[in-house]
């Protein structure tokens, strides 16, 4: 049975209306995959002699911040590992088990990157272990600890994946408790590094989080088992509606009336109320930047990057998939007297107030000082008259229907990767920062900022030349977006 299903998932793959652009997103994946597996061997082999150059000792030290490591790796998780699912509905009336059905779903979680990319690290830094003399026992023990907590993460991904707003409060928690450690108010490490260096010292405490791995296989098994069925699990939730009028908006025309849509969508479903979480976290972004705690980031060029970020989280996260927020009924829409100026100008307000919002929130940061938060507004500045511009453009070609009862896959879909996408997503991070090196080069920095801020300011009013030729664009990709929309797989 496992075969056959194997054999219709390779069907629904070569099948599928996207599966040229599967393809070609799947080579691009694998490049990443081997960039990230080369540079986790690397540090794997390297780890141990790098700890003990600076007299530390290795296993101890990796001991004591293992705790972080799985906790950020679950937050990856959450945030970007897609849960393998099947087209269970059409079997349910086949005479094929239950079990055996979430039985090989589950299993295909184990195949994930997720999984397997942690071995290109701590494999080798085993191996080194062993060539230095540590006892084979002893780490081949520990690794298979480790490997159980890895797959005990996989699981837990799997059975929080549907819990709203989870990964803002986790990662909230995971901040929080860095900063304790960070000011040294709390050290977490204090209480799990025991229990870490037990998994490598005792020959009995590594079958805990064995047990543990085998119990959320259980409890994961169970929990899509007992909701296996269409009545149940698999229906179609409803709730009911509720009526919002924002009259106020009506003032405003035919802009009014899409901004009330636009914004009883993102109060109304988990997707885009994701976005707004997302777009939250942005905010904080500016902190790995403007801290001047990580080298690298500790340079205008960088700051610059960071402002784009914090003030147009909202704008990035809401703004690179319109049309695909009205995919549901785009089509319909299409058949309308709806006038595309209005349609586009409603999301550009939408996205211009979403960043005006974010930059007067962001203005914590005239803690670290008047030039990072001005570097801040210039960035809201160009996303005002550019990027609110380009993420319009790239619209057009993301051809993405959006569930809007789902929450996951905030930062886009396979069908979102195209080479047009790409060149429009180019100059929104690319030539601000090369404004700014222009203007750094030939005078200094704050001339970088200005030349930064003319340019978004110049794009502010050309915008209705810009609008003629985005409207033009979206006219002619009109049926090929309608076409991807009615796409089911």
């Amino acid at each position: 049975m496992i075969k056959k299903f194997l054999f219709l998932e390779w069907k629904e793959a070569i099948r599928s209306a996207t599966f040229a652009t599967n393809m070609a997103l799947k080579i691009v994946m694998a490049f990443f995959a081997i960039y990230f597996a080369i540079l986790f061997l690397a540090l794997g082999v390297l780890a141990f002699y790098l700890l003990r150059e600076m007299g530390l000792d290795p296993i101890t030290t990796v001991n004591k911040f293992l705790i972080y490591y799985f906790l950020m790796d679950l937050a990856f998780r959450l945030l970007l590992q897609k849960i393998p699912v099947m087209n269970i509905r059409p079997l349910l009336v086949f005479p094929i088990k239950r079990e055996t059905i979430v039985h090989f779903s589950l299993g295909k979680t184990a195949f994930s990157f997720f999984n397997f990319a942690h071995a290109f690290l701590f494999l080798p830094f085993c191996v080194v272990l062993i060539i230095e003399g540590y006892s084979v026992f002893s780490v081949l023990l520990w690794h298979i600890a480790i490997f159980s907590l890895v797959y005990s993460n996989n699981f837990l991904n799997i059975l929080l994946s549907n819990k709203d707003n989870l990964l803002a409060v986790f990662i909230g928690v995971v901040a929080i408790l860095a900063g304790l450690q960070y000011y040294q108010f709390l050290d977490i490490t204090t209480y799990t590094a025991p229990f870490f260096d037990g998994l490598f010292n005792s020959k009995a405490l590594f079958l805990v989080p064995v047990l543990v791995q085998i119990g959320l296989y259980y409890i994961t098994f169970n929990y899509f088992k007992k909701n296996l069925y269409i009545d149940a699990g698999l229906s179609t939730k409803t709730e009911i509606a509720r009526t919002e009028n924002l009259t106020w908006l009506n003032q405003f025309g035919t802009i009014g009336t899409f901004l009330k849509n636009d914004i009883k969508l993102i109060k109304r479903n988990k997707r885009s109320k994701t976005t707004i979480g997302m777009s939250i976290m942005f905010l904080f972004y500016g902190l790995l930047f403007f801290t001047n705690n990580v080298e690298v980031y500790n340079n205008p060029y960088m700051h610059i990057f960071a402002g784009i970020f914090v003030s147009g989280g909202f704008l990035i996260t809401f703004g690179q998939f319109v049309p695909s927020w009205d995919s549901a009924y785009y089509p319909l829409m299409m058949t309308q007297n709806i006038p595309y100026k209005g349609y586009l100008n409603s999301k550009w307000w939408l996205m211009v107030i979403g960043t005006v919002i974010s930059t007067i929130l962001a203005s914590f940061y005239l803690y670290f000082g008047w030039h990072i938060y001005l570097t801040i507004v210039v960035g809201a500045i160009y996303n005002i008259g550019i990027n609110s511009h380009l993420v319009l453009l790239g619209g057009a070609y993301t051809k993405t229907p959006i569930d809007l009862s789902s929450g996951k896959g905030a930062f886009g879909d396979k069908k979102a990767f195209n080479v047009k996408t790409m060149l429009v997503s180019i100059p929104q991070l690319a030539l601000p920062v090369g404004l700014y090196w222009l203007g750094s080069y030939l005078a200094n920095e704050n001339v970088g900022l200005a030349l930064v801020a003319i340019i978004g300011i110049l794009g502010f009013t050309l915008r209705n030349p810009v609008f003629k030729l985005i409207e033009k664009i979206y006219k002619s990709e009109k049926y090929g977006t309608i076409e991807a929309y009615k796409q089911k797989s």
